[in-house]
């Protein structure tokens, strides 16, 4: 049986990690160079960092940060934010990236998909899918949050997982910073529907919240942020916690 993987997520913004609530209300979380070390210190299977503003803002990724993040851990790093290119992909592999994440470009370009699979393997694409429920039906979102589409979220990881995408990483927009729990019914049905890990993301408040996401949402991995950089929850506790509660995890 493959082990559950738990991921902390630093969301940087002017080079700060940041936190909120539904994609808003951010605030302060502390230097992504020593949370990315603490974490991986502390037993974190991987580390995600998202520059979240990077599209929206029509820049790059911090290659520089991302470059100072890599240099104090030994875990797989992905990284993503503002990715549109073979040549972007090229520098955040070069600065100590492992894999690297795509929303937006995706969606506006779906061939993206293929092509960075084709050059880079699948194994290196993550394609993350920020997605809310409208009127019962999940709808992605692109540019951070901010701008919904018509894609179907179902639809579209399959679309993805076709053209050669190694993972998804799967936002609930409705779950995010409230602590209440992983959209598990959601993760649930995507996750059987593919082939390919899901890595479940948003609503994480309690240690009883991620046994739920790997048992009925039949998630790979659990990611979370506030939880980990405001101290509430230690990745080791919790990973003895799932451990306790025999989910298969490496210690």
């Amino acid at each position: 049986m493959l082990t559950k993987r738990i991921i902390p997520c630093l969301d940087v913004k002017d080079g700060r990690t940041v936190k909120g609530v539904n994609f808003e209300s951010l605030r302060d979380a502390g230097d992504p160079v020593e949370l990315g070390a603490l974490y991986a210190q502390q037993g974190a299977d991987e580390l995600v960092f998202l520059d979240i503003t990077a599209t929206l803002e029509k820049r790059k990724t911090l290659v520089e940060l991302v470059n100072r993040v890599a240099s104090q851990i030994n875990i797989p790093f992905t990284v993503g934010g503002g990715i549109s290119s073979l040549e972007d992909v090229s520098a955040l592999l070069n600065a100590g990236a492992d894999k690297v994440s795509i929303n937006s470009s995706a969606v506006n370009n779906p061939g993206l998909v293929d092509k960075l699979a084709r050059e880079f393997g699948s194994q290196c694409i993550v394609v993350a899918i920020d997605t809310k429920l409208y009127e019962k039906e999940s709808k992605v979102h692109t540019h951070g949050g901010k701008k919904p589409t018509e894609l179907n979220t179902f639809a579209w990881a399959k679309e993805v997982q076709e053209r050669g995408a190694g993972e998804i990483l799967l936002t609930s927009m409705d779950h995010d910073g409230t602590k209440a729990g992983f959209a598990c019914e959601l993760t649930g049905l995507i996750s059987g529907s593919l082939t390919i890990p899901v890595i479940a993301s948003g609503g994480a408040g309690n240690m009883e919240h991620f046994v739920d996401v790997f048992n009925s949402g039949k998630a790979d991995a659990a990611l979370a942020a506030s939880i980990f950089h405001f101290k509430e929850i230690e990745v080791v506790a919790l990973k003895n916690y799932l451990k306790s509660k025999n989910i298969a995890i490496r210690i």
